[in-house]
């Protein structure tokens, strides 16, 4: 029996050892990366040699396509298949998604010409198309859209060029599974709904107040929206920034002026 037990120890022992030094060995094996700041791809397939700098070994592994002028991946899922190479990319600025741009520029350029020339009769054009149906109010996420082959006069003229332009936008109606994106149906997603209570800050040379009051109507991020004082009883004109939060004041007309300059489906 002691013989047993002796045998059994020694058998722990050396498993634990071996399991210890497989994770010594995983460790040494991980190689720290850093993301490229603008990445591009030209052929298509997306490795991790296109994203990361220093990724040695491991820079052919695919972890996405671009069947157009851009991509948008997800940056969880390229961090695990980062793992499964070998590479060790940390995330430190929290990083939600990674856009891959095509490599050249010229390919872009042809797309833009033959969206805005007259459509042929069979000619089929790149558009960006939905890959789900979504309801009206649905923010676009980066694997709602891919690009696709479709009649060239089903491609609208106000199409996006870029994936990047429209992840985060919302629908202004339903949108069904295989259209093309028209810019025209989407809008900035709505960050206050009427009766909602809403805390307004008001910035004018250095002066800070705030104060909470109910919204008048619905709003998108940059909309300008009435908050009724239930103090005062009077109501303010503020802009919407987030859920439940408003500015208003002087930095509230540059805000929203800024606001309708980036985006040109704020006035849509």
């Amino acid at each position: 029996m002691k013989h047993l037990l002796k045998t059994a120890t020694i058998l722990m022992g050396a498993s634990a050892l071996a399991v210890s030094a497989f994770a010594m060995d995983a460790q040494a094996q991980s190689r720290a990366v850093n993301l490229i700041l603008s990445p591009t791809d030209a052929d298509g397939l997306i490795t991790l040699g296109e994203l990361f700098e220093g990724a040695g070994a491991a820079s052919g592994v695919v972890v996405g396509r671009r069947a157009g002028p851009s991509a948008v991946l997800d940056a969880a899922q390229v961090q695990v298949a980062a793992r499964r190479a070998g590479l060790d990319w940390a995330n430190t600025a929290g990083i939600r998604r990674i856009i891959v741009r095509e490599g050249g520029g010229a390919p872009i350029a042809v797309q833009s010409a033959m969206a805005s020339a007259p459509a042929r009769a069979g000619a089929m054009v790149e558009a960006l198309t939905f890959t789900r149906s979504l309801s009206a109010g649905e923010v676009i996420q980066p694997e709602d859209v891919m690009w696709t082959q479709v009649q060239a006069h089903l491609a609208p003229a106000a199409g996006p060029q870029d994936a990047a332009e429209i992840i985060g936008l919302s629908a202004r109606r339903p949108l069904r599974a295989g259209q093309p994106v028209n810019i025209r149906d989407l809008a900035a997603p709505q960050v206050i709904a009427r009766n909602d209570m809403v805390e307004v800050l008001y910035q004018d040379n250095g002066i800070e107040l705030t104060i909470t009051g109910r919204a008048q109507r619905n709003a998108m991020q940059g909309d300008t929206v009435s908050i009724l004082n239930l103090q005062s009883n009077r109501t303010i004109e503020a802009v919407a920034l987030a859920p439940g939060r408003a500015i208003a004041g002087p930095a509230a007309q540059m805000m929203r002026s800024a606001s309708t300059r980036s985006n040109p489906y704020a006035a849509r």
